[in-house]
């Protein structure tokens, strides 16, 4: 069974949520965070991007960043830019972008059960991010931030996300990004609660790190507390849990800086490069090169009997393509491979090789639900970058506070 929690949630009342939500935290760099935050005191980006409000000059790690999210969260606290619900609740969340909606519970989950693999992960992190996390984590005594997880889903749990659909929400407006975001206060022992709980698994989407950090609190708590008992509320993290066949993965395309300007005739007869006129693949195994102004696409070669990770589009390209043409052994650390979010489209692709920040684009196709559920139940763990969901989770609309 997987645990369940309802909370008592900080939030900004109806009339002031657009002002209040934000982007993630991982989806812009301090100078976007910057330039978004504008003019606007409520944006949640003061408490998650805290260096934004500090001199540039300022290293994102420092502690006063640390320090001045944790005070701009106390400040939206008490100056009623968030208030606490009075009582514990469950919430359903909505997205609806370009014609497609998923609807998932808004609660919080158990460490416990992250750590026993009740909620299973598909990549790894790096201890440089888990760090940046546990710390403001620790600081704001709160999780700012929720998680995105699937599931399996079942009738039940689609029968009663359809009945919540037709209440009238807590909260429904469009953000600048043309996302729709709809959210539902449910009560705490909602029969919604029970379909989620006799689940086997949940599995993480996107937040691996919001997830590891979660887990450190817990350690670090145990460590200080001497009446621990694994019921405070620190033992908790928020998560939007959403069934797999409402989730979409857009591809997370790859560019290489540097090449040996000869490798393009070699990776030609190799890999039987075609020039193409459509720089997206239409099925898996497919690759779209581009290269000196023109695109080609190639079919990737195939590992004898794949795991779930070798079957990865992601792998085999890693393994038959970067490894083998530019030597790159470990993409998460190569500095000659960056990724690059599906979300910006092939047209980024094409700038960044065109400016001279890269030579070579590879525009692949998407990673799918089932692939990530079948290396995740196997106990294996995806190449970096195998996944961009979208649409995201704003943040700012129901914060944890232990």
């Amino acid at each position: 069974m997987i645990t369940i929690k309802p909370f008592r949630a900080w939030r900004p009342e109806a009339e002031r949520v657009e002002r209040v939500a934000c982007v993630p935290y991982d989806v812009i760099n301090a100078e976007e965070a910057r330039e978004m935050a504008s003019g606007n005191p409520e944006s949640f980006l003061h408490v998650v991007r805290p260096e934004i409000n500090l001199p540039e000059s300022v290293d994102e790690h420092a502690d006063e960043v640390y320090e001045a999210g944790a005070e701009k969260l106390k400040s939206f606290m008490n100056e009623g830019i968030l208030k606490q619900d009075d009582e514990e609740s469950l919430f359903v969340y909505r997205l609806t972008w370009k014609g497609r909606s998923q609807t998932g519970l808004f609660s919080c989950v158990s460490v416990q059960d992250y750590d026993e693999d009740r909620i299973l992960k598909h990549e790894l992190t790096r201890p440089d991010k888990e760090d940046d996390r546990t710390r403001h984590i620790r600081e704001q005594e709160a999780h700012a931030e929720p998680v995105m997880l699937t599931c399996k889903g079942s009738d039940a749990i689609t029968r009663l996300l359809t009945e919540i659909e037709k209440q009238s929400p807590l909260y429904d407006f469009k953000a600048n990004d043309g996302v729709q975001h709809t959210i539902w206060k449910i009560d705490a022992n909602h029969p919604l609660r029970k379909a989620f709980e006799d689940l086997d698994a949940l599995y993480v989407a996107d937040g691996h790190h919001r997830c590891k950090s979660a887990s450190r609190l817990v350690e670090y708590k145990k460590e200080h507390n001497e009446a621990h008992t694994g019921k405070e509320e620190y033992n908790f993290f928020p998560a939007v849990i959403f069934p797999k066949d409402q989730m979409e993965i857009l591809p997370y395309n790859r560019v290489i800086h540097k090449a040996n300007p000869d490798i393009l005739g070699q990776m030609k007869n190799d890999l039987n490069l075609k020039p193409v006129s459509e720089p997206v693949p239409k099925k898996k195994g497919e690759v779209c090169l581009y290269y000196d102004g023109s695109w080609y696409g190639f079919t990737l070669p195939e590992h004898q009997n794949p795991d779930a990770v070798q079957n990865l589009d992601a792998a085999r390209l890693q393994d038959f393509v970067f490894n083998k043409y530019f030597g790159i052994e470990n993409p998460r650390t190569d500095s000659n491979i960056s990724f690059v979010g599906g979300i910006r489209g092939t047209k980024e692709l094409e700038r960044l090789v065109e400016n001279g920040k890269a030579v070579m684009a590879f525009s692949v196709y998407p990673t799918s639900i089932q692939e990530l559920i079948d290396v995740s139940d196997e106990g294996l763990l995806m190449p970096p970058k195998s996944t961009w969901f979208e649409p995201k989770l704003r943040s700012g609309l129901l914060i944890h506070s232990y």
